[in-house]
């Protein structure tokens, strides 16, 4: 029986939409009968919490997630030390890193590198070229590289010289609504994400300014993660309850939130993919979206565009989205039939069958 390794080390409960691709991805693999063995590699935080989606053992690393050179050290050197140590036959690392050098065939998941594509929109700069030096060492090693969208993986190509297999990525079925439980309001926007600069949600919080105070809506910020730097821009603005800056917000949280607003506004930048529009689409929830390659890739024509960093543009796709009911029933249509065929067990059996062949030409 194969036995895998999976690298966890980045999983800690903080680490948004890559921490979702691990928790799902093997979670659905877990109901496959692979015939392989799963062991994961935990963080001290993941090994404390305990991960009931994993199919498999978990070996505490002792590293924390949390602290970055930690981290960086584990993915450089722990991962492969620790494949040889269990005798795994093959390496899976979910979060865009792992070993410098890996004498165990390695499968590694990118899903963006906006260290190379757009360096002035991370959050410490200081690290850009340590991160690409990581992010280049991880590729060279790889057997073989997955990545979410077309966008990413002529990324990979160009900065990477390597090709990669795009598997895109599916609503949770956690936060599927039905909508007969829930009526959605015509005044509610969300956006959702932790407070990175190429999430630009200071361009939602100046958008909303820019619209009319007496019939203004209510936007809904979730995502951040201890002092958020949206709320001193809130309180210049001064727009006081109209707009509402949360942390993580629970499952059943997001659900409501999906099923009762108005439409999910997306501002990133730059991305790989967009999970957020993709789970708002399979509930039928209407789109505002920075218009950017990869989301035209992502949301086609269920999505209402604007010009990203520009609040003027958005603010009026907000109020043409408001005054216009039939465009709202027509985006939300559009989204369902687009996201129909995305499935976890779908990504799941494509992820395997490449760790097989990966296995395969080891074997061979």
């Amino acid at each position: 029986m194969p036995r895998i390794l999976v690298d966890l080390l980045q999983t800690t409960g903080t680490k948004g939409g890559i921490e979702v691709y691990a928790n799902e991805l093997y979670s659905a693999i877990g109901a496959l009968d692979t015939g392989h063995e799963w062991v994961g590699l935990a963080s001290a935080e993941l090994a404390a919490a305990g991960a009931d989606w994993f199919p498999g053992e978990l070996v505490n690393s002792g590293i924390s997630g949390e602290n970055r050179l930690a981290w960086a050290r584990g993915e450089l050197f722990s991962v492969d030390a620790a494949a040889r140590r269990i005798g795994a036959d093959l390496i899976h690392c979910p979060a865009m890193l792992g070993p410098w050098r890996s004498r165990t065939p390695m499968v590694l998941s990118i899903h963006d590198l906006l260290y190379f594509t757009n360096p002035e929109l991370m959050r410490d700069k200081r690290l850009t070229a340590a991160v690409k030096w990581m992010e280049r060492r991880a590729a060279a090693s790889a057997a073989e590289i997955l990545t979410i969208s077309e966008v990413s993986a002529a990324a990979i190509r160009t900065h990477l010289g390597r090709q990669s297999v795009v598997i895109p990525l599916a609503p949770r079925s956690a936060v599927s609504i039905d909508q007969g439980d829930h009526t959605r309001r015509d005044d509610l926007f969300i956006a959702i994400g932790q407070r990175s600069p190429y999430k630009d949600f200071e361009t939602v919080v100046r958008a909303w300014a820019d619209l009319p105070m007496q019939n203004r809506p209510t936007l809904v910020v979730t995502g951040s993660h201890g002092d958020d730097p949206l709320k001193p821009i809130v309180a210049e603005l001064g727009l006081g309850e109209s707009v509402q800056l949360r942390e993580w917000v629970s499952t059943e949280e997001l659900r409501t939130l999906f099923g009762t607003a108005t439409a999910l506004i997306d501002s990133t930048i730059a991305s790989g993919y967009s999970l957020p529009a993709v789970e708002a689409m399979a509930g039928g929830l209407p789109l505002i979206m920075a218009d950017t390659p990869v989301f035209r890739e992502v949301t086609g024509d269920a999505a209402l565009y604007f010009a990203a960093g520009t609040p003027g543009s958005l603010a009026q796709s907000v109020e043409q989205l408001r005054s216009d009911p039939a465009l709202a029933s027509s985006l939300a249509a559009r989204g369902r039939t687009r996201v129909a065929d995305l499935s976890w067990p779908d990504i799941a059996e494509r992820t395997v069958a490449v760790f097989d062949d990966v296995l395969a030409a080891r074997a061979g």
